[in-house]
């Protein structure tokens, strides 16, 4: 793909949506498509890396997703474990810093110490930021940064005035990275299902009915084209973003 530097996000967000129905459309046990995401999500860190896209931003387990059969639960707690100490490495080598946002406590202690491993071990990385949300969902994180502002008022350390876009801003997840530019759903489904709700104010959201294990370099390409052909105004108007004066 030729693309200019302007023309690329900095920041990408997916949903990696369809593990499930892949398996099904090919007779295989649900697992076999949480597996083969697996690789998918591997290639695609990949692909952002040698495109030089600043910040990824993947949602792998969302805090409704405790609602699945226990069976499924447990594979997919059993495959980011084993995921996190096969990777590690391989993204350290490679420049990536890697952090987890959600609501951690619900995981197992291993499982707890592993991300911490992974983030102390990667932190001082500088390439692509790859964010993996985990037990993590948009109004939680809303909730969480008021609360935590609200700490803040009470303790005298500031006042309800100061309460900004930017101050709340400044206490949900990823306040270390820019918002996402372009925000890709696979699996056929038009929707953002509570993830990064207050970060997605003015990202461009691209629904594919690609399955996520099928969703390659080229398909990651097809959404950066989608991406570069948006005129992105944050209010403003068209003659404005392009200087042209009417």
């Amino acid at each position: 793909m030729t693309a200019s530097a302007s023309t690329i996000p900095n920041h990408i967000a997916i949903i990696m949506d369809g593990n499930g129905r892949w398996a099904k459309n090919r007779g295989l046990p649900r697992a076999a498509g949480h597996q083969s995401g697996f690789r998918t999500t591997r290639d695609i860190v990949e692909a952002c890396a040698r495109r030089e896209i600043k910040a990824l931003t993947l949602f792998a387990f969302s805090s409704e997703n405790w609602a699945r059969p226990e069976q499924e639960v447990g594979l997919l707690m059993d495959l980011f474990l084993r995921g996190l100490k096969s990777e590690v490495s391989k993204l350290h080598e490679n420049n990536v810093c890697i952090n987890f946002i959600g609501e951690r406590s619900a995981f197992s202690k291993k499982l707890q110490q592993e991300m911490s491993s992974a983030e102390s071990r990667t932190a001082d990385n500088t390439g692509l930021n790859l964010s993996v949300a985990v037990n993590y969902g948009g109004r939680w994180d809303i909730v969480n940064a008021a609360r935590t502002l609200a700490k803040q008022v009470k303790q005298g350390n500031m006042t309800p005035e100061d309460i900004t876009v930017e101050t709340f801003s400044s206490a949900v997840t990823l306040s270390n990275v820019s918002e996402p530019d372009l925000f890709i759903r696979t699996g056929g489904e038009k929707r953002i299902s509570n993830y990064l709700l207050w970060h997605l104010a003015y990202t461009e959201l691209y629904f594919t009915d690609v399955l996520y294990p099928d969703f390659t370099d080229k398909e990651l390409d097809k959404a950066i084209e989608f991406y570069a052909g948006r005129q992105r105004r944050f209010g403003k108007t068209g003659d404005q973003v392009t200087g042209k004066h009417a």
